[in-house]
């Protein structure tokens, strides 16, 4: 039975590639245009574009493709209508519909169309299971009593749900100080971490901004990252932790929540107490790693029940 990726960015589409490898099952990848994944190796690749979705549900057809699985970030493209094609244009009202929904609506309306013609569309974490981590506590850190603030968390949660926007949030002392935006989870950390010395530097050198913004595209900032933490650097979010879990009614066939070593590493950099992710409901890139920054850094991370 063959199987497709539609494979965004991100860590997790190599992840499900190899956990399909070695189930003896070759994947098809298709890639839509400006968001090429991380998958390596010589495999089947079929490019397309949202204005050519329904080419895609031919092609896919005529590989005798059963099964879809959604793995990746992809942002909201911008639609050239001059680029509709024959098979995708009795599509676009479907589509349209759902993109005015928001990203929730757009996702249910894509995997309605796949399923209508015929395939199963899996989650990555029906494929890789591991990725979905059991409920408790897997660090040295234990959490203290978090009731209240879990009780806040779960409120603002739904509150960001109905809104459509975000998975992520800062909780500190009873209070919500920050919530996930378009940006992402690593961007909101971001917020509250350090800011390298040399970015004082850049009034005085016209070339800096092409350097800084070589160094983040290669992750030259990683010692930066990395232990540069300080009493001085005290913020709202210090003492804090992030929690992140879908959204009451989200669809976690393709839009389940992640962290990995990324968010362990910034959450350190501003200063958190630790990660809180619901059971069930978000995938885990690379636990290892991610189990070790935050013992590195005295942290925890409870999957909460």
């Amino acid at each position: 039975m063959t199987i497709a990726l539609i494979a965004g960015t991100g860590g997790v589409p190599p992840v499900v590639t190899r956990a399909l490898m070695d189930q003896g099952r070759v994947p098809v990848i298709c890639e839509m245009m400006g968001f090429p994944s991380e998958v390596e190796g010589d495999f089947l690749r079929v490019p397309f574009r949202l204005e050519t979705l329904g080419t895609l549900l031919d092609r896919l057809t005529a590989l005798n493709v059963a099964e879809v699985c959604m793995v990746g970030a992809v942002s909201r493209p911008v639609v050239d209508p001059t680029a509709i094609d024959a098979a995708t244009a009795p599509l676009v009202p479907h589509l349209m519909e759902a993109m005015a929904k928001g990203d929730d609506g757009t996702l249910r309306a894509i995997i309605d169309l796949f399923e209508s013609r015929g395939f199963r569309v899996l989650g990555a974490h029906q494929i890789a299971p591991a990725l979905v981590p059991p409920a408790g506590v897997l660090t040295t850190a234990t959490p203290p009593d978090l009731t209240i603030d879990m009780a806040i968390a779960t409120t603002a949660l739904a509150e960001m749900g109905r809104a459509d926007l975000g998975q992520a949030m800062i909780v500190n002392n009873g209070q919500v100080i920050a919530r996930e935006d378009a940006r992402g989870t690593d961007a909101m950390l971001a917020d509250f971490c350090p800011k390298p010395a040399q970015a004082s530097a850049a009034a005085s050198d016209p070339l800096s901004f092409l350097i800084g913004g070589a160094s983040d595209l290669i992750g030259g900032a990683a010692d930066w990252l990395s232990n540069h933490q300080g009493d001085d650097t005290d913020t709202p979010a210090t003492g804090g932790f992030v929690f992140k879990g879908p959204k009451p009614g989200q669809s976690l066939v393709a839009d389940m929540p992640t962290i990995g070593p990324a968010t362990a590493e910034r959450a350190a950099q501003a200063g958190l107490a630790g990660i809180v992710v619901k059971e069930g409901g978000v995938m885990i890139l690379d636990q290892p790693r991610v189990i070790e920054v935050l013992n590195r850094n005295g942290m925890f991370l409870w999957v909460a029940p």
